[in-house]
């Protein structure tokens, strides 16, 4: 966990942070703490998102913790899969339409979208089956790109 306060002004270090934490796919807890599971990466990712933060003037400290019961667990777990679920079901939409335009808007489309699958898999903690479905509609794009047609 990662608890930490941060000047109003100037903004800038405030949304870097904040766009960091959400590349992490980091579970906002309240204004100001954050959580990931725990495992090297994260803790590495943390500590640099606590050195950004002093950098600015706020504070931050990084916490181990575990939640009081099992159903705070499963909030929480849930809440980073429902996350994470509903940038797969956009991104397999969004291949599935795409089943129907032009062959170059094709490519562009499953270059762009391969690469927002990439990003999304990083902060994909805890795979949903919607993971599967969107790997499966790129490459079902990516069959038609490679077949002229």
């Amino acid at each position: 966990m990662l608890a930490y306060r941060m000047p109003r002004e100037p903004s800038t270090p405030r949304i870097a942070v904040w766009r960091r934490l959400r590349r992490l796919g980091a579970a906002q807890i309240v204004d100001g703490l954050v959580a990931l599971p725990l495992d090297a990466r994260n803790k590495e990712q943390l500590e640099w998102v606590a050195e950004r933060v002093a950098d600015a003037g706020g504070e931050a400290t990084i916490w181990i913790g575990t939640p009081a019961t099992r159903s705070e667990e499963a909030a929480l777990v849930a809440s980073l899969v429902e996350a994470t679920a509903a940038e797969y079901r956009a991104l397999r939409d969004e291949a599935l339409g795409a089943e129907q335009a032009e062959p170059a808007v094709r490519r562009r489309t499953l270059r762009r979208l391969r690469r927002a699958l990439r990003r999304i898999r990083l902060r994909d903690h805890f795979p949903p089956p919607e993971a599967e479905d969107a790997r499966r509609a790129l490459d079902d794009l990516g069959s038609l790109v490679e077949v002229p047609g």
